[in-house]
Parts: C-alpha cells; structure tokens; sequence
C-alpha cells in the first residue's frame, strides 16, 4: 500500500464553465505519487472524486486570499508544467493549514524530481508508478466529478498569467512614491514600542505631507497568526486598533491585491474636526523565510467616491512588516514593524501641526494593541482567521443567505478535523447543494495595445568587473538600453560590484558560510529593453542582436530574457557572453541538462539600492530559485541558452511587478544570477552575472522585430 504522506480535511475550491465559483469540504490525501481527495475520510479501495498524479514536473502556486460563502479562504492551485490542464484546487481558512499543505506537497515534488534525476531523466515519473496509484487514476477518471468538468477539459483555456495584477483603476497605484530615504532615528519609546522617524532629503519631501514613521515592537505569537489579525476588518480589529472605526471590501483585484475602505477613529477635537476615511490598495506577501509584508497606498477608486462628513485622507505609503524571531521560552516571538505615512489634509492640518503628530502616533500605537490581545488572549493564538469584509458595491444579501452565512462560521478554538468528523456538519456541502451557486468570481480580461515607440541606442562598454582571462573586444555588440557608468545617470544600465552579493563558500555544508562572490564567470555586453503588443520569445534568433554577433564571433552567450505582461508586453533581456565553456563544469551541465536540471537550479538575488521603502521591502534581497518561482522556459541554440522567464505566471510576483512598475523611473535595482551548488564539489558558488538597472523609462523600449518564424532550436 503506497505510503501517506499528509492527510486531512481541506476546502475544495474551483469555478464551473458558466463563472460560478464552488467550495466543497473534502479530505485530501497526499501519497508518495499522488494527492487524491475524497468526499468522507476514505477506508480500503474507496475510489478518490479526483486524482493528480504528482512527479518532478509539478507545481505549487498560491493564489492568495479570494472571498467565497461569506469567508475569506488561501487557495492553493497544484498543476503539471507540462499538462497545464490537469490542475487542482485547494484552499483552507487558515492560512497556517495552506501552508503546511504546501510545504508536504512541494517536499513530495522534490523527491519525485530526485528520483528522475537518479534515473538518468530518461523516463517521466509518472509512468512508473505503481498498481495501487493506476488503479486510483484510472478510477477516478472513469467516474469524472461533474464539479471538476470546468478543470479537466482540455478545449478550456487555459490561463497562464495566475495574477492578472491590479486592474487598470489602480495600475499606478505607486507612482508617487517618495524618493528613497537613508536614516531612520529614535524620537520616542512608547507602549514598549521604539518609535522611529526616517530622516528625508529636505528637497525630496512633498509639501503638505508628514514624515514617514514607523513603530516596531515584539509580540509573542506566530506570524501567521498576526498576519491573519492585521487582514481583518471586521469586528474583531476593535480590540486591537484603536484608530479603526469602520472597514468595506470595493475591489478584489487578486488573490494579493485588494482595495479597500476605512474610517479612521482619530479622537481629536471631534466637535469641530471632521472625521477622516482613506481608500487604498492593500497588497501582500508570505516570504520564504516566514515572514510576511503588507503594503498600503492610496489610490482613487470609480466605486469610492468621497462620503459626505468625511474628509478624505491620503496615505502616501505604509503598511506592516512581520518577521520571526528566536523563541524564548519554547513560545514564538515575531517583530512588527508598522510603517505610516499620510497627509490628514483639510484647513486644520495646516493651523495645528500637533493634530498630524498625534494622529500618527495614535495609528501606530495598533502594534502595542497586537501584542496586549496576543498576551492577554489564549484563543488568538489557536485559531487566528481571516473574517470577510462587506462590499460597498455589492446588492444587500437577503436574510436567509445571512443565516447561511452563519450556519457555516468556524467557531475560534475548533480545528478542521474536530469540525469535520461529523459528516453533516453544515460546511460539508454536497455536490447538490444550492449555495454553491451563491457567489460570483469573474475573471478579468487583459487588453492589448500596440506601442509606437522606436529608438535604437549605441553603448560603449569600458571597465567591467569580470574575469579578464577570458576577456575578448566587446565594442561590436550593442543593445538599445544605453550603458552609463555615472551613478547619477538615468535610463541606463551598469555593472554593480561583485562583492554586493553573497553566495555560498567552500564550507557552507558545514557552517552555512557564505562570502562576497567576487569576479563574474561571463561578461555582460548588452542591454535589450524590448516590448510588443504580445509575449516575446526566444527573442536571441533576432538578426543583428548581441547573441547573433556573438554566435558569428564563435563565443557563447547566456541569454537571460525577463518577461513583464501587461496591456504591452515588456522585455528586459540581457547577453552574457564568453569565449566557450569549460568542460565538465556546472555552468556546461547546466547549458546542456534538462529543464528539470535548470529549473532547480536557476538563482537570481536581487537588490533594491535606490528606492522606497515599500518596495525594498516587497521586492527584498532574497535568493530565489527563479524555475520553482514562475514558468521558466528554455531555449538552446547552437551558440546561446535563452532563458524566458514568465514574470506574469506567478500571482505573488505578479502583484510586486505591479507595486515595481509604477515606480520603475525611481528605482535602482540589481539583479545577480547564478547557479545554485548542492554538492561540496560545486562549491563555492560563482555569478555567472549581474547587473543594475537605473531609473528605467518605459517609452525608452523599442518594439521588438521577432521576424515571421522563430529559429529551430
């Protein structure tokens, strides 16, 4: 009998062909080589309502928050790379419960790539399974679920994009960002909290708007738990955020991006100060390593006007920044850092300057709030959720859909197994049932438009920071993005210090050391900034560009083409050039291996050195494994490896693009890429490159000539 990995009760979440969106209560099974998921705790031979087979070509990919019966569920979508239509949904009211699925299902991923890679990758693990497993696939397919017949046909399109992104009322929702700042300093400690103040150029800072604060203090919960409190705008932020008077949904954009309203309980000379509300973008992310960022921004919305009585405030930045600690005392520790920036505005602002202070103060005293009800609470601790808020332009629900939306509350302190024990429990719906048919999720469709720009650009290349052994005449490549040395130079790239990145050392087995990389493997010899009306492949078979020059040269080149969607589809690509490849080393094994090979390898970290602190903190400094991240694909030619990176095919990356975007001409970003050592034999680790992008101008990119037919590979 095939081993079980993890077992236990889920949301089974999906959409049928006429837009209606289903949640179902089922008990998911995840074995060695497949996750299986049945309508009761399954006993012998019990036949799944749905199978996946699970092998080295899986994915992961969290779809974030979305609403659903009167619950705000984590949705988690597991599908093949390679069959992009056999796919399953799942979701959970806790997003610790998400998590945890996520983290099994991905370590049984790994271990099914192990046994591929061990095979010599001659043979798909998922035709090698066993009799119990074809069995269960074979079964499940004769007797198809009717709410699965949306999923698994294959005439269905298939969305490749997961996170549309916000929409295009809220596409620049960051543009005003203010320029990045240097210093934060102490003023005060508060409610056990240290109060900070960042130190502005005097001549970046808008007049009119406060300076940016910010308050961090240390509470004794985990980080999913505060995350899931922070989300909440219900009821339950009484006990904790004094400032908070009022909270509506008005748009859901994505599973990480959402638009909301709030009414501020400021306090402060009520009688003759009107009360302030904000609308705002909130957008968010879970870390690799624990951690978790929720960013804030104003932005106008059509379905948010302004409301009589209110004055409309504007938050210029802000957010939360939740990060694990050490535990003491076998209990968790998490520091919150709270960020706020806003302008109050109104005629009283300007006459009393203390009314701007002391509402700041008061809205960050919320993390001193946090901390009081996770010490003085035991139930926030067990059973942390993210309630639903009410929309501001949805119709008013009729009595009874209320009731139902009762009936199927999770009462705090109840796991999901205790809830589900008993099969007519009221959240278990089965397949008839009417309720599935209660809420809408509607896809939004993504226009195309065609740019009109064309400008070619000559660079001259001067002192690089690579190996010079293997250095040859760069003077007769050339990319439209120019080359510009100058730190105060805009619209340009160059080549930042090797030494900024740290990579694994020759000990990092032992004592995980790590040390400055030092010189790059390959030289970057130019920039392409590229867009078009669709996505740009394979975009190294164009005459004329630096691959081409380099492949009619004989040198090699490591084509690295990082895909941004949207109305007009972006490029950024950047060729890396050298001499040839040395043999037997990991960057040849890496050019010549398989995509499960690259995909397990491919590391970029990157690097926010000029920009706001919500950015910096969105995008952060975290090495990521680009092939396990978003849909890598890749490309080999006869002198060149291209590798298209699908920016778009991840929700999470998707939404810090948008953040990104809206403020790219204030940005200076590096960007470092290398191929991760697993072995000691590998270490230590080289940059096969890096590079700097610096205030990058969209109307700089020019439209891309791809030619009628793309080159065999």
């Amino acid at each position: 009998m095939t081993k079980v990995v993890y077992e236990g009760w889920m949301v089974r979440y999906g959409r049928r062909k006429i837009g209606k969106s289903f949640i179902h209560m089922r008990y998911f099974v995840l074995e060695t080589r497949l996750l299986a998921y049945y309508k009761k705790q399954p006993t012998d031979n019990m036949v799944p309502l749905q199978s996946l087979v699970i092998d080295g070509n899986c994915r992961v990919e969290d779809r974030g928050l979305k609403t659903q019966q009167g619950h705000m569920v984590y949705v988690l979508c597991v599908y093949n790379k390679k069959e992009k239509n056999q796919r399953m949904m799942m979701a959970a009211y806790n997003i610790q419960d998400a998590l945890n699925w996520k983290e099994k299902i991905e370590f049984v991923i790994d271990q099914q790539h192990g046994l591929a890679t061990d095979n010599g990758n001659s043979t798909f693990v998922s035709r090698d399974l066993g009799m119990d497993i074809e069995r269960n696939v074979s079964s499940s397919s004769h007797g198809r679920n009717p709410e699965d017949e949306e999923e698994n046909n294959p005439n269905l399109p298939w969305r490749t994009t997961t996170g549309n992104g916000p929409p295009d009322s809220v596409l620049d929702w960051t543009r005003d960002q203010l320029s990045p700042r240097k210093h934060w300093r102490l003023v005060r400690c508060q409610n056990g909290l240290r109060i900070f103040e960042e130190l502005p150029r005097a001549d970046h800072l808008p007049r009119g708007y406060s300076k940016a604060m910010k308050a961090v203090g240390v509470v004794d919960a985990t980080c999913a738990a505060i995350f899931e409190l922070i989300m909440s705008m219900d009821g339950t932020r009484f006990e904790w955020d004094c400032s908070f008077q009022h909270g509506d949904l008005v748009e859901e954009v994505d599973g990480h991006t959402a638009v909301l309203y709030q009414r501020l309980q400021l306090e402060w000379c009520s009688r003759i100060v009107w009360p302030r509300d904000l609308c705002y973008v909130r957008y968010w992310r879970h870390n690799d390593d624990g951690s978790y960022v929720v960013l804030f921004q104003s932005r106008e919305h059509s379905n948010c006007g302004p409301q009589p009585g209110f004055v409309r405030a504007h938050m210029e930045s802000g957010g939360f920044k939740i990060s694990p600690l050490k535990p003491r005392n076998r209990g968790p520790r998490t520091q919150v850092q709270h960020l706020m920036q806003i302008d109050l505005r109104g005629w009283f602002v300007g006459y009393f300057p203390s009314f701007q202070q002391h509402c700041l103060l008061h809205m960050l005293s919320s993390v001193a709030g946090i901390r009081e009800l996770f010490s003085q609470t035991d139930e926030v601790h067990t059973a942390p959720r993210i309630p639903i808020m009410v929309s501001m332009t949805s119709d008013s629900v009729s009595s009874e859909k209320e009731q139902k939306t009762q009936e199927i509350s999770i009462q705090p302190g109840v796991s999901l197994d205790q809830v589900f024990t008993d099969n007519t429990h009221p959240l278990i719906l089965d397949e008839d049932s009417d309720d599935e048919e209660d809420t809408h999720i509607l896809d939004a469709e993504e226009e195309m438009e065609l740019g009109s720009y064309c400008h070619v650009f000559q660079k001259n290349i001067e002192e690089m920071d690579v190996d010079t052994s293997d250095s040859f005449d760069t003077s007769c490549f050339s990319g439209n993005l120019r080359w510009d040395d100058d730190e105060n130079s805009r619209d340009c790239w160059r080549l930042p210090d090797g030494n900024n990145f740290k990579v694994r050392s020759e000990n990092f087995f032992k004592d995980k050391s790590k040390i400055p990389a030092g010189k790059y493997v390959m030289e970057l010899v130019a920039v392409d900034w590229l867009k078009n009306a669709t996505r740009m492949d394979n975009v190294a078979r164009r005459s004329g560009c630096a691959a081409q020059v380099a492949s009619e040269k004989g040198l090699f080149s490591f084509v690295i083409n990082l895909q941004i969607p949207g109305s007009t589809h972006y490029s950024l690509v950047f060729y890396y050039v050298k001499k040839q490849l040395e043999p037997g080393s990991l960057l040849q094994r890496f050019v010549d291996g398989d995509d499960e090979f690259r995909n397990s390898r491919f590391k970029l970290i990157p690097s926010v050195t000029k920009g706001s602190w919500i950015v910096r903190q969105s995008v952060g400094s975290t090495a990521c494994l680009l092939g396990k991240a978003v849909d890598c694909t890749y490309v080999r030619g006869e002198k060149y490896l291209e590798i298209d990176v699908d920016i778009g095919s991840s929700a999470v990356a998707n939404g810090v693009l948008g953040l990104v975007f809206g403020v790219l001409t204030s940005l200076v970003v590096d960007m470092a890429f290398l191929i991760q050592a697993v072995s000691p034999d590998e270490l230590p680790e080289r940059l096969i490159g890096a590079v700097r992008i610096a205030h990058a101008e969209l109307s700089s990119a020019v439209v891309a000539d791809l030619g009628d037919d793309p080159l065999e590979e």
